[in-house]
């Protein structure tokens, strides 16, 4: 295998030239650049990545801690942040953690070593724990894509508004003319499964709605548990109209269990989700949901952190992006819908 020596040989000048003609740390002239690259290719040269970034103090690699990349919505992100990392040069490390503690003080420890150049994380919770590690790795360029209520001063953040989104669907069920309504939230620790429900809570209040306890029942954002909390809701002697789900992958279990106890979407009962994941428009009926705009996430996320990384800019930047209602055909008007008018 060719070194830089026999690089620098074959074209007649030093390995400290053959170095900036492959960094671009410097100008060479025109000739000795094609010297350089003639001899490159007539070897075959390919320059170690590990001492290439011992010289110009980068890797041209990014870190990404996530929950899971097998969950849609963060598929979606995690797709739109690998594009953009590929348009520009950079690879990208991902590392699904499933919010345990061992497994996030891990990928840390290793991305650290590999000397990435930033990292973004993705972790849906951030206990103080976490918190704390992220902040021990706080000389890394970082940007946090979910935080919730909790925020640090070390990092970029990217706000999801997930109570705007809540408080969006609540809205919209009530003035389709419904009263009745249940609800499936994700976890409520965690700020897409608790701020949605707060958002959703508080339309309810505007609208001197009092949610029936039996009809709210959590689940975990997979599509057993709509399956599971859909029967439980509707196993009640008293049903609801209409079930807004905080998550479209639950979602599509609650349509399921709808249809094995006889009762048709959205003539007998509406539903509403949230993210609007790419299989969302192929539900039956096309889910009614809240449009998360997961692509331009991604692609915002990865920008703030190559600025970052490329100005050593320190002071820290918070950027919203803002859902909004996507009306499909899963939801049907409700029987107060006079009141609308």
């Amino acid at each position: 295998m060719a070194t830089i020596k026999d690089v620098a040989k074959c074209a007649g000048v030093s390995t400290t030239t053959v170095s900036h003609v492959i960094n671009k740390t410097r100008f060479v002239a025109e000739e000795t650049q094609a010297a350089v690259c003639a001899a490159i290719k007539a070897l075959h040269y390919s320059p170690s990545a590990v001492a290439r970034s011992l010289k110009v103090n980068h890797t041209k690699s990014i870190g990404l801690l996530a929950t899971s990349s097998e969950a849609p919505y963060f598929a979606e992100v995690i797709e739109a942040v690998e594009n953009s990392c590929y348009s520009k040069g950079y690879t990208l490390i991902l590392c699904n953690s499933h919010n345990n503690l061992n497994k996030q003080r891990a990928y840390l420890a290793m991305l650290a070593q590999k000397r990435v150049d930033g990292l973004l994380i993705m972790c849906s919770e951030y206990p103080e724990q976490l918190l704390s590690m992220l902040e021990e790795y706080r000389p890394i360029p970082m940007v946090v894509m979910d935080w919730g209520a909790a925020r640090v001063n070390f990092t970029d953040t990217i706000v999801d508004n997930a109570f705007e989104g809540g408080y969006l669907a609540g809205r919209y069920l009530t003035e389709r003319g419904h009263r009745d309504i249940g609800t499936i939230p994700g976890q409520l620790v965690r700020n897409t499964g608790g701020g949605r429900h707060q958002g959703f809570l508080k339309a309810m209040e505007e609208a001197n709605i009092k949610v029936r306890n039996e009809w709210i029942v959590q689940g975990d954002f997979e599509p057993e548990s709509g399956y599971q909390a859909m029967h439980q809701i509707l196993s009640q002697k008293q049903r609801p109209t209409a079930v807004f789900c905080g998550g479209d992958i639950m979602a599509m279990g609650a349509i399921c269990a709808a249809d094995e106890l006889g009762l048709r979407v959205p003539q007998d009962i509406s539903v509403i989700g949230y993210d609007n994941v790419r299989n969302a428009r192929y539900f039956t009926p096309a889910l009614t949901t809240i449009h998360q705009p997961k692509e331009h996430l991604g692609k915002m996320a990865f920008s703030m952190l190559l600025d970052r990384i490329i100005s050593k800019r320190e002071e820290s930047q918070v950027i919203e992006v803002y859902p909004r209602l996507l009306e499909r055909h899963s939801v049907a008007d409700g029987p107060f819908i006079q009141y609308r008018r």
